[in-house]
């Protein structure tokens, strides 16, 4: 069936959705006449047998060495301008030696007959049309290209207008969180008044409770700004009345009215415009090992990526992730299941673009030296034919930040998070009986104290990365760096540049004592005191991953909201022992905190009807009070209205401690008034610090485990729903019920549910029993690779990684693959350890 592209339709003609094959390539490019995906010569025969669609546009392009006498220094003539006007031309190729030729065909399969184009005269006319709308399809990667999103957003109406109140709002550098619910991520900033709260959430169980919109529907105050995304060249703000982002012209104005004045990050730390001044670039120079002459490495493994814009932190991830036998085993030794049975659209399913990245990067077929006599005729003509080597990661990018508001984006990124983002989706796609990802997973044992009553709590969490805070303190070199500091304040108030950079040595060790020292746990609540107190944290490994992946938390944010980098040089050991911090449990002589929640923290007036109705068919229930622990506390002779607050507060527990409730609660003025049950969304719009668990382990709240419990769903599908929901009460019933196919699931493999705890929120464990989910032995690593970051911030800059392969040190810088020289292990972000067979 021959179809004419529709303005929606996504047409894939200059990609093979299985290949890095283009019409550059030998074979060209097959286009299906009906769904629009591309494929090379070697995947087309799979797609016609799946799919029975047998009228293919077959696309090539060649480039021919012009005849001699014809025009010199014209630019490449087309045959026709028509077909791949989004095919990005080779930017190596000498114009006045050669020239492109594109070439178009009909191809019916099985027969593979061939009909030239254009062939209006034998042709059907719908035949024609679809392909003439074919050819002149727009990219499916339009909105990924370099500032697009930013010609796309229009000024607000509001922003030249807007009114600021002058309340005395000021805004800290970090630890922000809703007013509202206490939410710490996706977080926004009313410019108008300075409140901070949260944003929607999305079904993906990300986001918010929703709170900045309910504020602007409150107070009419239109415009906000996310927090986390002001740099020097604006910040992502959001209209509520134009109900879409937009740009704020005045948006430093409006962000110094709340002591945010981002204008001095684009003044360099001596005072002078960075336009008055050299760049400092020895980072960059040392990191890139800059003007030493590197060897390129070609073949299996070592295949660059091109860069697509500020897309460096996911090649550099991504080399290291193929760099590892089990992932390669996972998607590369398993590519012709994953392509056999890949879904009809295999542009949208994650396991077939994993497997297509890791088949680009290992086959060796897109990294091929020149030919000898190639070189020497390049020598002699000093010129550069084209080479096609290395891969363009666009359709993996495309996929794999969907929907997720900042890999979406041509900004910069977090090399870390999104790590943390691909393990993510690694998780909830699971390829075989092998879950690659175990190789990062391990546990860590949490030692909570009251300082008071010196009683312990331990708790577990699964985790991915050991994340290193850097020892400033612990310097070996502060002589020089109190030199340092003393010339390059004379060289500003003298206005002259900065002197040579003089780097902090940081002794490897003393991050690791850093690591291991205990930490004080903010509003901790003591469950043997009933009452807030003083507490400490202490982390230790409750088993050590196969990999090992290190952050060194270089970054952080100063007191006037300018992001830093800590420019430091660590140490980093090539060989590295860490058994000495192993969790050992519960000690003798150790006495455990009661397990007792902290009482329930409940709004006041329910607002949204709605939601009534639905917490009152849904949700009494599971609340029906105690009414014999009711009546055993009103037999002490407390107020019965007390009482029932007591169970209630304490979810049914029993009379013990609901006693030790009202003991703490006495005081309070309206300890006696009538029990109010808030709305369902008010409980859950409280967050999880109305529950009081948050801060200790990141484990749901028990209370609200225990309110889903109560309605006849297993604890571990509980858990498992609210940790997928953000502690949402009202939602985690909605995802229940939206994956009934979970309450089937055996009791092991949800008892493996509920040791998945991870910083990132949004990582749940795989639902099957099959193989093992912590892959536990010694302590004892060797370095592995590591991948470097040059700027002054995560929003900006570029990153490089550094592999040591078949026991030498190579550098992957985008496209550029080279045999390293000076490896700058000193200067990483983020190093990956393997654990050394025992």
């Amino acid at each position: 069936t021959i179809r004419v592209p529709k303005s929606g339709d996504r047409v894939y003609k200059t990609e093979c959705a299985f290949s890095y094959d283009s019409p550059d390539s030998e074979g060209g490019v097959y286009v299906c006449m009906n769904t629009f995906l591309g494929f090379g010569r070697e995947h087309i025969e799979r797609h016609y047998r799946k799919t029975g669609q047998c009228v293919y546009l077959h696309l090539k392009r060649h480039v021919i060495e012009k005849v001699p006498g014809a025009s010199g220094g014209a630019l490449p003539k087309r045959r026709n301008a028509k077909l791949f006007l989004d095919l990005e031309t080779n930017g190596d190729l000498n114009s006045d030696d050669f020239e492109y030729e594109d070439e178009a065909k009909l191809v019916i399969f099985p027969d593979h007959y061939e009909i030239s184009l254009p062939n209006i005269e034998e042709l059907p006319a719908l035949v024609t049309i679809a392909c003439d709308a074919l050819l002149s399809a727009k990219s499916p990667y339009r909105k990924q290209e370099p500032d697009s999103w930013e010609e796309e957003l229009q000024a607000s109406k509001h922003a030249k207008t807007l009114v600021q109140l002058d309340n005395g709002v000021r805004i800290p550098p970090s630890g922000w969180k809703c007013s509202k619910c206490d939410l710490r991520e996706n977080l926004w900033l009313n410019l108008t008044d300075g409140s901070v709260l949260c944003g929607k959430w999305f079904f993906d169980g990300s986001g918010g409770n929703g709170h900045a919109m309910e504020h602007y529907k409150e107070t009419g105050y239109p415009l906000a700004v996310k927090l986390g995304t002001i740099t020097p060249d604006g910040a992502d703000v959001y209209s509520f009345d134009e109900e879409e982002p937009v740009l704020d012209p005045h948006i430093a104005k409006h962000l110094a009215h709340f002591g945010i004045d981002m204008l001095q990050m684009q003044v360099a730390e001596n005072g002078l415009r960075d336009n008055d001044i050299k760049p400092r670039v020895s980072e960059w120079e040392v990191i890139q090992e800059a003007g030493v002459k590197l060897k390129p490495m070609y073949g299996p493994g070592y295949t660059g990526m091109k860069n697509l814009g500020n897309s460096c932190y996911l090649s550099a991830v991504m080399q290291a992730i193929f760099s590892i036998p089990e992932f390669q085993r996972a998607y590369v030794g398993n590519l012709p299941r994953i392509f056999d049975y890949s879904p009809l659209d295999p542009t949208q399913d994650f396991n077939t673009q994993m497997a297509k990245l890791g088949h680009g990067l290992l086959s060796g077929q897109y990294s091929k030296p020149p030919m000898k006599s190639e070189l020497i005729e390049q020598v002699m003509k000093e010129e550069h034919k084209p080479q096609h080597n290395g891969i363009s990661p666009r359709m993996f990018k495309a996929f794999i930040s969907k929907g997720h508001p900042e890999f979406s984006s041509n900004r910069q990124q977090d090399a870390q998070e999104f790590f943390l983002h691909l393990i993510n989706l690694v998780e909830r796609n699971p390829v075989g009986s092998e879950n690659p990802s175990d190789v990062f997973r391990f546990l860590v044992e949490e030692r909570t104290q009251c300082c008071q009553s010196r009683k312990v709590r331990y708790t577990e969490r699964v985790d991915y990365i050991m994340q290193l805070p850097v020892a400033m303190e612990a310097a070996t070199n502060k002589d020089e760096l109190i030199a340092y500091e003393l010339k390059r304040r004379e060289a500003e108030a003298a206005r002259r540049p900065p002197p040579e950079l003089v780097r902090a040595k940081i002794p490897f060790s003393a991050c690791l004592q850093a690591f291991s020292e205990p930490n004080n746990v903010e509003d901790f609540w003591s469950s043997a005191l009933q009452a807030k107190s003083a507490g400490v944290k202490t982390s230790r490994f409750a088993s050590f991953p196969e990999y090992l992946v290190v952050q060194i938390k270089k970054f952080t944010f100063g007191l006037d909201w300018i992001p830093k980098k800590l420019d430091v040089s660590i140490d980093m050991p090539d060989f590295l022992d860490i058994n000495h911090l192993r969790a050992r449990g519960l000690q003798p002589g150790e006495e455990e905190l009661p397990d007792i929640a902290p009482p329930i923290i409940i709004p006041d007036d329910p607002k949204d009807e709605v939601r009534l109705l639905y917490f009152r068919r849904s949700f009494l229930v599971a609340l029906d009070i105690d009414e014999s622990s009711v009546m055993q506390l009103a037999e002490m002779g407390f107020p019965l209205e007390a009482c029932r607050k007591a169970v209630y507060y304490t979810g049914n527990l029993g009379a013990e401690v609901a006693f030790n409730w009202i003991i703490a609660h006495m005081e309070e003025p309206d300890f006696a008034e009538p029990l109010a049950i808030p709305a369902f969304g008010e409980v859950v719009s409280s967050g999880a610090a109305a529950f009081g668990a948050v801060g200790l382990d990141n484990q749901p709240p028990e209370e609200m485990v225990a309110i889903i419990i109560s309605m006849g769903f297993q604890r571990n599908l509980a858990i498992q729903a609210l940790k997928a929901t953000n502690n949402n009460l009202e939602r985690a019933l909605e995802w229940i019920f939206s994956h009934p196919e979970l309450e089937e699931e055996s009791e092991p493999a949800l008892d493996m549910m509920d040791l998945e705890n991870n910083t990132n929120a949004n990582i749940l464990a795989g639902t099957g029993s099959e193989g093992p989910r912590i892959k536990d032995g010694s302590g004892r690593y060797e370095l592995f690779g590591f991948i470097s970051h040059m700027g002054t911030s995560t929003m900006s800059g570029h990153y490089v990684c550094h592999l040591k392969k078949e026991g030498r040190w190579v550098i992957y810088n985008d496209l550029r693959v080279c045999a390293s020289e000076r490896p700058p292990k000193d200067l990483g972000y983020i190093y990956i350890y393997h654990r050394i067979p025992s």
